[in-house]
């Protein structure tokens, strides 16, 4: 599993998130202020569990990113402030005990 948070996004990034996010989430996207963007590269089994356990955790807008292997490695982003972000990569931390 590979994990990043990138703060303060710069234009291009956020253009690029934009682009590979579903539709119904671009529209969300593109109405929101976010400061920090956390990106988990995941199993789909492990995505689910983890947007759902993010979306509970902290205040952050969920989605997945299309254009990694949707066969069996995939991508999940949650963006948000700054310390949203932070919260939600937490949490996976801690069940994953790191």
């Amino acid at each position: 599993m590979n994990r990043h948070i990138i703060n303060a996004p710069g234009p291009e990034v956020r253009k690029m998130l934009e682009r590979r996010v579903p539709q119904g989430t671009r529209a969300q996207l593109q109405g929101l202020s976010y400061d920090a963007v956390g990106l988990v590269q995941t199993s789909i089994a492990s995505l689910f569990y983890y947007a759902d356990l993010v979306d509970k955790a902290s205040d952050v807008l969920v989605a997945e990113i299309n254009g990694s292997c949707p066969q069996h490695i995939t991508t999940l982003a949650f963006f948000g402030e700054t310390a949203s972000v932070v919260t939600a990569m937490q949490a996976i931390e801690a069940v994953e005990g790191k």
